[in-house]
């Protein structure tokens, strides 16, 4: 039996440091490493990344999108990332942001936190926005099988907002009543629920009240999207500690050197440390 998530990603991040690194291989990042822009190219990327980041890093997250872009042949790079990385024992959030209902979103959860798929990862992204409810067969088999899922409350797109912040006839937001149902699904897990959350580190103050939530923050936009340690306490307040902090560009900037990419990594890490745990 797989150990449930929240209680891998406490130790992931008690052993390895906050910090989840996003694998992002954009036409033009692929260009800038010296790669064709082809499966090829693609397979190169990502091996080097495992070889810079597996065993080091407590989470990683490749965007499925830039895999899917290159079909089969890319998706079928992404199950040997996946496989590779999960190998070393570094945790995979695949982000995917699937979000749909009935039948269509148990497909989805059977491919990426099922059992035997080849493209499961240890935990998923998923958008609520269809309502919360629609994602159960996505929260069922995740719990089920000790994966997590991530769910969208508040992003940092300038189109976030207009569904994100907009608010119910008791003036409850959206993305706090996102937080209250996760916070739900997570009641009395230890040390953490399956149900984590995604909020932009660089949204700003809020009115969240995530002091309930059980569960970890992916908080995506530290480094050169412009958030800082400052933003991270802005943003979380006193549940900093169950932050983790995501990074991409300004670590895969230092590519296509493994030692090079695994250092800068470090350095992020090491910066982020002190203040979450």
């Amino acid at each position: 039996m797989r150990a449930p998530f929240g209680a891998r990603v406490t130790t992931a991040v008690s052993l390895r440091g906050p910090l989840c690194v996003g694998i992002d291989p954009h036409t033009s990042l692929l260009e800038r490493w010296g790669l064709p822009a082809d499966a090829n190219g693609l397979a190169t990327f990502a091996m080097t990344c495992v070889e810079a980041f597996a065993g080091e890093i407590a989470v990683v997250k490749p965007q499925s999108a830039f895999f899917e872009a290159h079909g089969s042949a890319g998706v079928a790079v992404l199950e040997r990332t996946i496989a590779a990385f999960r190998q070393a024992g570094t945790l995979v959030l695949l982000d995917v942001k699937r979000g749909d209902i009935g039948s269509t979103m148990s497909a989805y959860a059977e491919a990426y936190l099922g059992e035997g798929s080849p493209l499961a990862a240890d935990a998923i992204t998923v958008s609520p926005y269809l309502g919360f409810g629609s994602l159960a067969p996505a929260l069922d088999l995740a719990e089920r099988n000790g994966r997590g899922v991530f769910v969208l409350a508040l992003t940092s797109n300038k189109e976030g907002p207009q569904v994100q912040r907009a608010r119910d006839e008791n003036g409850v937001s959206v993305a706090q009543t996102m937080v209250d149902e996760a916070a739900a699904r997570n009641a009395g897990a230890s040390p953490l629920g399956p149900v984590g959350l995604v909020v932009g580190a660089t949204v700003g103050r809020t009115e969240l009240d995530l002091s309930k939530l059980n569960g970890t923050i992916l908080a995506p936009g530290f480094g050169a999207q412009g958030a800082g340690v400052a933003d991270l306490r802005t943003v979380f307040g006193a549940s900093l500690k169950h932050v983790l902090p995501s990074s991409s560009r300004d670590i895969l900037r230092h590519g296509p050197d493994a030692t090079a990419l695994r250092d800068a990594a470090l350095r992020v890490r090491d910066s982020v440390g002190p203040h979450v745990t």
